[in-house]
């Protein structure tokens, strides 16, 4: 996971100094910080599903086709056939392992808005006379 660091991690006490678009910037960054926790958050659950499904179908190997197998459907255990369970457990994968990559994408592109977005905010923050934002130029690099 990449750091994201906002420049004015406390908005509050800065929003008399800053020019109107530099606070839309800062709030479109903040916005973009946790879009980026909620995108890391489903891929980190997604991960954990994909290798627990994984690790089932792994298992499904060490077993004799004939043996009684159970599923679990809400709060009830129901019987099911090896064949069954196998192609739905590696359905589950596949389509894990697609979710898991389109997080891992949306993960990059929100990562590039937001050092495109904190490298206008600090041009803004340059050209206008003010400060530079809390981290320098090289905050939240990859």
């Amino acid at each position: 996971m990449h750091g994201f660091n906002t420049p004015a991690p406390n908005s509050e006490g800065m929003q008399g100094n800053l020019p109107p678009e530099a606070q839309e910037k800062l709030e479109e960054l903040q916005d973009l910080q946790q879009t980026a926790q909620q995108v890391a958050a489903q891929k980190q659950q997604a991960e954990t599903e994909l290798q627990e499904s994984q690790t089932a179908l792994d298992e499904l190997d060490d077993i004799d086709e004939d043996s009684t197998m159970y599923r679990e459907v809400g709060e009830l255990l129901v019987k099911t056939e090896f064949d069954e369970a196998q192609d739905d457990l590696e359905e589950k994968v596949n389509s894990l392992e697609v979710r898991v990559e389109t997080l891992e994408k949306q993960e990059e592109r929100v990562q590039e808005q937001f050092e495109e977005l904190q490298s206008e905010l600090q041009q803004m923050l340059g050209g206008a006379g003010g400060a530079g934002p809390a981290g320098g130029p090289g905050a939240g690099g990859a």
